[in-house]
């Protein structure tokens, strides 16, 4: 973060500075958590509904904040240190970042779809990062919290912005965009992930198009062309459509399949055609370097550049790790989230998988409302039906899985909890076996992934 004046942010959040003096130093970095203030910082107390951050407003001051936002003023204020009083510390957080945003004038991308957005942003800013130093939202800071914290992390060495956001309501992505303004807008898919809040497919394609309303003047638009619901979209902006349609304009063409070491295709634009070398498994994957494509020939990168960054892709977290165990022992460490759309795409990688064996280790999927129980049933019969030799369902939606794969033809074991479930996986997780685990972030599958790294490592 750039230096700004005590002046500066006050006036950015519309706030009043309480105690003013001349001697305060300028503000370098912006914390919520008042257990990892950098020192100088400004704190700002966050409202949760189980907790309210201006209980430890001292807290942070003493660990080294130089100050804070604050909707609600302490008993005392102390003379060291700089208190700025607003009427809503979130709002204030939004305010801030949108006024720091205004500082760059560089390329911003602003990514968002129901499946595969980290996998896109992470595959838009390897290309990117071919050519440009590249800011990218860090691991899951895509919401009111994250996305704000990312663009406070811009510095003058940055020369382009790869931002994700997320939402579950109506009314997110458009408050999340108000503070990205983007140049580029990249919608991934529209798949069935938070449902329950959106209502139908059309609510969520009616939530993720809120991308669209700041989207600058002249800006592009790019869609997964393979979507249909995203081929209804019509906009003032120059859209371009990815995909192995042939109305795409960024036509994705020879797909080969080579397991866990990846897969290979060809990209045609208008432009240019290229031979690409993707590093992770999976055929959904050419639908995240082909939207790098597109992005990278809008910012005007090479064809070696643009090659060069998706064979430089890894990925983010637990989506689709691929660990290497002793004895040939593989996992697919897939358990950072889970729906429908993306255990089918996980399911269809391990099946495709050269080993002796093969089991599937599926988790609850969370927030799928009356899609629920047969979303979990299908999951299962699909991985009865793709061969995979064993199923092990965890949690309490995924007795549905367990339904599914036994009613299908399928071997499952149905566990309530993972702890209950650990000695047998450890023990599933034989010599020449790959493993794919994959649930719903709430159920914290990568503490199974640990343990059977400590295990088998």
């Amino acid at each position: 973060m750039q230096p700004m004046t005590v002046q500066e942010i006050a006036s950015a959040v519309g706030g009043v500075w309480w105690n003013p003096r001349e001697d305060v130093p300028a503000v370098t970095a912006v914390s919520t958590d008042s257990r990892r203030v950098a020192p100088g910082c400004l704190f700002l107390p966050w409202v949760g509904e189980k907790f309210d951050g201006h209980d430890f407003i001292d807290a942070a001051l003493s660990a080294g904040a130089a100050g804070c936002l604050c909707a609600r003023l302490p008993e005392e204020l102390r003379a060291d240190k700089f208190y700025i009083k607003v009427d809503d510390t979130r709002l204030a957080l939004k305010a801030l970042a949108s006024s720091y945003r205004d500082k760059f004038q560089i390329p911003f991308a602003q990514i968002t779809g129901s499946v595969g957005k980290t996998t896109t942003k992470e595959m838009i800013a390897s290309v990117l990062g071919a050519k440009y130093r590249t800011l990218k939202t860090p691991e899951n800071f895509n919401n009111d919290i994250g996305t704000p914290l990312t663009l406070l992390g811009l510095g003058p060495e940055h020369q382009a912005a790869v931002i994700e956001t997320g939402m579950n309501h109506f009314g997110e992505i458009r408050y999340l965009g108000e503070m990205v303004r983007p140049d580029i807008a990249v919608i991934s898919n529209i798949g069935d992930a938070h449902i329950e809040y959106l209502g139908s497919r059309e609510g969520i394609l009616q939530a993720k198009c809120e991308i669209l309303e700041n989207l600058k003047e002249g800006g592009t638009l790019i869609l997964n062309g393979d979507d249909a619901l995203l081929n209804t979209v019509e906009s003032k902006f120059t859209t371009i459509r990815c995909g192995q349609s042939e109305h795409c304009g960024v036509r994705v063409t020879d797909i080969a399949d080579h397991g866990v070491e990846g897969i290979t295709c060809k990209v045609v634009t208008k432009k240019d055609r290229y031979a690409l070398s993707i590093p992770a498994p999976g055929e959904h994957m050419a639908y995240s370097a082909s939207m790098a494509v597109a992005v990278g020939e809008v910012l005007g990168l090479s064809h070696e550049e643009i090659v060069r960054g998706v064979a430089a892709y890894e990925p983010a977290g637990s989506r689709m790790r691929v660990l290497r165990l002793r004895e040939s022992r593989i996992i697919l460490d897939d358990c950072y989230n889970a729906n429908p759309q993306s255990v089918t795409a996980a399911l269809e990688v391990l099946a495709k998988t050269d080993c002796d064996r093969r089991v599937a280790v599926l988790g609850d999927m969370g927030e799928l409302g009356a899609l629920t129980d047969q979303a979990h049933y299908n999951m299962g019969a699909l991985a009865a039906m793709l061969g995979i030799d064993f199923v092990v369902a965890i949690g309490t939606k995924a007795a549905k899985i367990a339904d599914g794969t036994a009613q299908s033809g399928g071997a499952v074991l149905h566990f309530a909890t993972k702890e209950e479930a650990a000695a047998e996986l450890a023990q599933q997780l034989g010599p020449h076996t790959a493993m794919l685990v994959k649930a719903s972030h709430a159920m914290y599958f990568g503490e199974l992934v640990a343990e059977l790294q400590r295990r088998y490592d």
